[in-house]
């Protein structure tokens, strides 16, 4: 007769068994289903055709779906200390991929973010997005590494800004834009929160004096300025340079945002900034900004609306079929989410995307290794900018920006390292509890 207890060991001693299944199940909920979308909005008239079709959008993503399963099979067999060890080396690695796109790179609707593989396209900064999470952990995780030291706060944001720079040189603001997403990690792990204050009230400077002018966003931030000042508990403690540097800075900002909006902002800036603070008053450059910059927000907004509760049904979108949202398959096709499944199957897809948030900050929190942990939160900071800013450019809440919403826009390069990036966290927290059954 079998020894429970012997089964019970052996189970725990397997990988497999010790995966977060909840994790699993929402990740593979939403590369389903993202598919799914994918193959609505691309396979046209003939649905006769395979599909594992190369030569179609869906057959390709199909592919990468099951490579991501191949690579994360292999990636089984390999010891987590392995990926820790040589995270430094990788961080060096890719941003040589970076600088090879200068030289090497395809050009693709503008950017030059592409290796040209024959059949396929490979887009580094994906890539880079896992190695600097990766990076960062490593850094961070080190027992002399402290954030309250300038010395260590500016080697942390160097390791963010580097990759930035060259992705932005691409040009790619959007991916670049997902690096500094991981200064949550920095503010989870001890930077002083007063730099984020520091960040946000300049943004919203900016943006308040484009919509309300100088003179009353210059009158606002002085008021509230001085009543921080006036008000701030003696126990908030905040260094001399940095109050000083903040006002010098702030009104600058306030003082210069017309000329750079007008000045360096090229004109298709000028459009998405007036499309989406509302800025313009003429109704006839306002139709033209709507049917120009805008016109992709504005249709996916109506593919939307038109699908009311439940939908137009699978394959039934007339705007999708019609072409009328131009990208649909890439970062607009969360429209037709909306348009063919309806309102409740797009909460449905939001709840699983915020649940599966939840639940790697869940199991970030018990890691027993400061590496594991960080990452996982590096990670988590990763897929709730690119979730929360396309769904928010989609809806028209956010500026268009070029991010794709995971595990659902096309792209090989994209899920193979979104897959392989969450997977590896996974593994990480499945060895925390290897020792339970040793």
């Amino acid at each position: 007769m079998e020894n429970p207890l012997k089964s019970t060991n052996m189970r725990g001693n397997l990988l497999i068994f010790r995966l977060d299944w909840i994790s699993i199940f929402l990740l593979l909920f939403l590369i389903g289903f993202g598919w799914v979308n994918i193959y609505s909005t691309t396979v046209g008239n003939d649905l006769s055709g395979p599909l594992l079709d190369l030569g179609t959008f869906y057959g390709k993503q199909l592919f990468f779906a099951i490579l991501s399963l191949i690579v994360v099979i292999l990636y089984s067999f390999i010891p987590d200390q392995f990926i820790e060890r040589f995270s430094s080396l990788f961080y060096l690695i890719g941003i040589a991929l970076l600088l090879g796109l200068f030289v090497f790179g395809k050009t693709i609707a503008g950017a030059t973010s592409w290796y040209d593989l024959g059949p396929f396209n490979f887009q580094p900064s994906e890539l880079m997005k896992m190695i600097v999470a990766l990076a960062l952990a490593k850094y961070l995780s080190e027992t002399q590494v402290n954030l309250r030291y300038s010395v260590h706060q500016g080697y942390a944001v160097l390791l963010l800004v580097l990759p930035s720079i060259l992705v932005i040189a691409q040009p790619d603001p959007g991916s670049a834009l997902v690096f500094f997403s991981l200064f949550l990690v920095l503010f989870r792990e001890g930077l002083p929160l007063y730099y984020l204050t520091f960040v946000l009230s300049f943004i919203l400077a900016f943006a308040a004096t484009l919509k309300f002018g100088l003179t009353y966003t210059f009158i606002g931030a002085l008021a509230l300025y001085l009543s921080y000042l006036w008000l701030k508990p003696k126990r908030l403690k905040t260094p001399t340079w940095f109050t000083i540097s903040y006002s010098v800075i702030l009104f600058t900002i306030i003082g210069s945002t017309t000329w750079v909006y007008n000045s360096v902002f090229k004109q298709h800036h000028r459009d998405r900034f007036s499309l989406w603070l509302n800025l313009e008053t003429n109704e006839d450059r306002l139709l033209d900004i709507k049917q120009s910059i805008g016109y992709n927000t504005y249709q996916a907004k109506q593919a939307i609306a038109s699908g009311r509760w439940s939908g137009k049904g699978f394959l039934e979108g007339t705007r999708t079929k019609g072409d009328f949202v131009p990208a649909q398959h890439s970062d607009y096709i969360f429209s037709s989410v909306g348009e063919e499944w309806g309102f409740l199957t797009s909460v449905i897809v939001v709840l699983a995307f915020v649940a599966l948030l939840l639940r790697f900050i869940y199991l970030a929190d018990r890691q027993k290794k400061a590496f594991h942990r960080i990452y996982g939160y590096g990670i988590t900071s990763i897929l709730f900018i690119h979730f929360g800013i396309n769904i928010g450019m989609v809806l028209g809440m956010l500026p268009t920006i070029g991010i794709p919403l995971p595990f659902f826009s096309y792209g090989g390069s994209s899920l193979l390292f979104f897959c392989l990036m969450c997977y590896i966290f996974l593994k990480m927290d499945a060895n925390r509890l290897k020792t339970h059954f040793d």
